[in-house]
């Protein structure tokens, strides 16, 4: 079989399940309130994204690390098998705590699918190559931002919102069926799996991420989740197969990527989930407030596609100096949201939002990698991903508080985007603190690891 053919075949794999994974989270937020009136209970309303959202934030590092150990096909594989299983329980559940346990189940299958597609890009396609890679995965988001309001309402109005988990099921297949017959070009590392240290941080995250839905005992929840995290470090230092490899902590510039990508998103990542609030409060249908969202990807694949030639120019650190500091700019503009007629207005700053996003996360994923051997470059990849997801996270959740808590509803608008201009200039001042400390005119391709 050939190598073009290999290629087609797992890109197409890993691009379904990066469409599945999209349209699941962008159709639950819009058809949740209807499924939450009909199976009941609608105190659990929050756990069903939160089981979901804190398994999956949890399992990804893990199984990135588990991918540098036993190969990326086999992780994946099962990531995509634990997903459909959890889509077709989530279809059959009868009450609003059985969908909340069958969405913890898609968020273990997602967990181990989230982190691949940069991964196995990684794997296959050279530096240059992965701009546009990294752009077709985006690509993705903002089609799931035009279909999800289209088949959220063709599911409620014409069948069952059942539909909106048994759709995922052929799409899976699909994935796995295009997934056999790629032949992996990465040579696993064999090695022990430190399930000690893997439970204590699965405790430790899942305690910490509580925070972000209960509406009580934050405090406990964070002295619990910082001693399991103190311990997790601990067994990590003495484990001879750790999860995260002490040389890779050492990484200055790796690191540092973690934290801006952490703060990056904790400022005006979550914009995207209040944007069509904000919209639909204007007036504006659901299919039209998702399709603002558009302007976001549009940004995104204008930066994202060029970015791997322009890392091997300029290096990494300028780059991140400009999405810094375009992120701020569309931060700014979103404090001056109108309290009318805001469509075109939001548009604007999402396309610039778009474009900072999209060469914070391109250049970020392939530092992440081209600066790690090559059996590290899994935890690495997922490292990265974890940090955006807590950092989103974090974000989303001070920002609801900040609305809810708000007398009037554009005051918290304002407020909320206030704290994500203010986190956003953080980032951009910590960017420009390194790139004073660290010059960076560029790295020749050969040091970058071109494959």
């Amino acid at each position: 079989m050939s190598l073009q053919w290999n290629r087609m075949a797992v890109m197409t794999s890993i691009v379904l399940a990066v469409l599945i994974s999209s349209i699941d989270t962008t159709i639950m937020n819009t058809t949740m309130p209807l499924i939450a009136e009909e199976l009941g209970n609608v105190k659990l309303y929050a756990w069903s994204f939160a089981s979901y959202m804190i398994i999956c934030t949890i399992v990804t590092p893990l199984s990135g690390r588990i991918s540098d150990i036993f190969g990326r096909k086999k992780v994946l594989a099962v990531g995509i098998l634990i997903f459909l299983v959890g889509s077709i329980l989530c279809g059959m559940a009868s009450s609003m705590l059985e969908l909340v346990l069958y969405r913890g189940v898609q968020g273990l299958g997602a967990g181990a699918m989230i982190a691949f597609p940069a991964i196995i890009a990684g794997d296959l396609f050279s530096v240059e190559a992965r701009g546009k890679i990294q752009a077709l995965f985006t690509g993705m988001w903002g089609l799931s931002a035009v279909l999800a309001p289209l088949l959220g309402s063709l599911f409620i109005e014409r069948l069952t919102w059942r539909w909106i988990f048994y759709i995922n099921i052929p799409i899976c297949l699909a994935s796995l069926l295009l997934l056999i017959p790629y032949r992996e070009v990465y040579q696993a590392r064999k090695s022990t799996i430190n399930y000690t240290g893997s439970l204590l941080f699965g405790l430790g995250i899942g305690l910490l991420l509580l925070n972000t839905v209960v509406a009580e005992g934050y405090l406990l929840y964070t002295v619990l989740g910082l001693l399991f995290m103190a311990l997790f470090i601990w067994n990590e230092r003495r484990h001879p197969s750790p999860i995260v490899p002490v040389e890779l902590m050492r990484n200055g510039t790796v690191a540092w990527m973690n934290l801006n990508a952490f703060l990056t998103c904790a400022a005006l990542f979550g914009a995207s989930s209040y944007i069509p609030y904000y919209l639909q409060h204007q007036g504006y249908s659901v299919f039209m407030s998702g399709l603002a969202l558009i302007g976001m990807s549009v940004g995104w694949s204008l930066m994202g596609v060029p970015a791997g030639k322009w890392i091997l120019k300029f290096g990494y650190r300028p780059l991140l100096v400009i999405g810094n500091a375009l992120l701020v700019l569309s931060g700014l503009l979103l404090l001056f949201l109108p309290d009318q007629g805001g469509f075109w207005f939001v548009n604007g700053a999402l396309l610039l939002q778009g474009m900072a996003f999209g060469l914070l996360v391109t250049v970020s994923v392939i530092g992440s990698q081209q600066l790690v051997d090559s059996h590290q470059k899994g935890i690495s990849t997922s490292l990265q991903v974890f940090a955006r997801n807590i950092g989103t996270a974090a974000g989303v959740t001070i920002m609801g508080a900040l609305l809810t808590n708000a007398p009037e509803f554009m005051t918290g608008i304002h407020r909320l985007f206030l704290y994500g201009f203010i986190v956003a200039l953080v980032a951009l001042a910590s960017t420009l603190f390194l790139f004073m400390k660290h010059e960076n005119k560029g790295m020749p391709a050969k040091k970058l690891g071109e494959l």
